[in-house]
């Protein structure tokens, strides 16, 4: 039996008869034989490995993004290399030339600031094909999966006011990234359309931060009927915070938060929350990434163009307590 045989199916199995298949993989088995990855990338072959830059790895988030992008890789016979960049903008680059350097298949990442020109520079000279996944990259070919973040804001504040809350305040961080600033402008725009006043506060970075500013405006003239959190740490945040004051919930002040975690149904009252597809956007984003990597086409994804594909998916309202509503119990 030839050098050529084996190495056919070593790779695959094409043109080689069912047979002689049996006969080479058993004898394979028999020795356990593995490729020589390093010597298969020295020839110019794939190296199996993609590279996924998030926020943090702590994040409930991201770590399930994650999740469903390392499903992706499996089932595409990849290893998927995760790293942190902490929203810093210069991290992000170092991480991405460390990854590239280490000859990874293509990337799925998050940007940390999504009109960076130097990130957009960087990545339209690369090799390999680039997802971005939560915020898209402005201005720029790159592929993206991102949550309609506006409507899922716009939507929540409209619940509110449907309860007939009359003062949403609107409290978050990190008012510089995509994802925030969409969801205060669905904020804004539902407030603003039910003749309401607009109230927000950007200052919200930790326990300490969401205290002070709760404590100011629930001794204000005008306190809030209900808070509209924009992140699941200022939910957490916030909710301790009503806690710890013993503020009623929803009953003196009501409360939704941004995105759902683990924690938010469990807790008394439960927390009214809008919920993303997170391992959706995982999923999607590596699929679409290896769809680039392997020439595929036709994955039944509605809202792919035939140019480069970006995914909008749907948020869903999910109503607890703490918005005023009392969930039907199953």
């Amino acid at each position: 039996m030839g050098t050529t045989t084996v190495s056919r199916v070593i790779n695959g199995g094409a043109r080689v008869s069912p047979k002689t298949l049996v006969r080479v993989r058993r004898v394979i088995e028999q020795l356990g034989y593995m490729p020589n990855q390093a010597a298969r990338v020295l020839k110019g072959d794939r190296t199996k490995t993609i590279g996924l830059i998030i926020p943090s790895i702590a994040d409930p988030f991201f770590s399930s993004c994650a999740e469903a992008a390392q499903a992706v890789a499996r089932a595409n016979d990849s290893l998927l290399i995760v790293t942190a960049s902490h929203n810093d903008p210069h991290t992000e680059i170092e991480n991405i030339n460390i990854l590239v350097s280490h000859r990874v298949d293509g990337l799925i990442l998050a940007p940390a600031n999504s009109h960076s020109q130097a990130m957009r520079d960087l990545l339209n000279r690369l090799s390999v094909p680039v997802v971005a996944i939560d915020r898209p990259v402005a201005n720029s070919s790159i592929a993206s999966v991102v949550t309609d973040n506006f409507r899922g804001a716009r939507s929540a504040t409209q619940h509110l006011i449907d309860h007939g809350y009359k003062r949403i305040v609107c409290l978050t961080g990190e008012s510089t990234l995509f994802t925030i600033q969409e969801r205060i402008r669905g904020y804004r725009a539902a407030v603003e359309a039910a003749g309401l006043p607009y109230s927000l506060n950007t200052a919200i970075k930790d326990y300490k931060s969401a205290e002070y500013a709760i404590e100011s405006m629930l001794a204000g003239a005008n306190p809030p009927d209900a808070l509209f959190t924009l992140k699941n740490s200022t939910t957490t945040y916030t909710f301790e915070v009503l806690q710890k004051k013993n503020v009623q919930v929803p009953k003196t002040v009501a409360l939704l938060g941004f995105d759902d975690f683990e924690l938010a149904s469990a807790v008394r009252p439960s927390i009214s929350v809008v919920q993303q597809p997170v391992e959706e956007i995982g999923r999607v984003a590596a699929e679409l990434l290896f769809d680039q990597l392997l020439g595929r086409h036709n994955t039944g994804l509605p809202t792919r163009s035939k140019r480069t594909p970006h995914v909008l998916l749907e948020t869903h309202l999910i109503k607890r307590n703490s918005c005023g509503c009392t969930p039907m119990i199953s």
